[in-house]
């Protein structure tokens, strides 16, 4: 049974970093993500990886700032954030899912962890 669960999130000014973690993302052949949503807006996809390696995905808007990895000894999915921006500002969440479409598209993703709050002020 898969159970994911983020931490990592806090409060920072603009330019600051944070490294979010996901625990639970066990090794095999599974679509791994994060998301974001921002108060009354839609959730969007932030990265995305594969357990069993491949290429990786990334949001233009954080592009060149954030870093998705895998520790699989740890059964860890981490996101590196660098040069926080306020419109950084929402609740992430990792995912993991088994159904094929684009990395981005919700409906691939199966399991959600319960979010952690990441807030940027200027």
């Amino acid at each position: 049974q898969v159970q994911l669960v983020e931490s990592g999130g806090d409060s920072v000014q603009a330019g600051g970093s944070l490294r979010l973690s996901c625990t639970g993302a066990r090794s095999g052949n599974d679509r791994l993500a994060w998301f974001r949503q921002a108060p009354d807006k839609e959730r969007e996809g932030v990265a995305s990886t594969r357990t069993g390696g491949g290429p990786t995905y990334y949001a233009d808007s954080v592009k060149g700032r954030f870093t998705i990895s895998l520790d699989n000894d740890k059964n860890t999915m981490y996101l590196q954030m660098n040069n926080l921006k306020p419109e950084d500002t929402a609740k992430y969440y990792c995912a993991r899912g088994f159904r094929g479409g684009r990395w981005s598209d919700e409906m691939v993703y199966k399991y959600w962890g319960q979010g952690t709050q990441v807030t940027v002020s200027s």
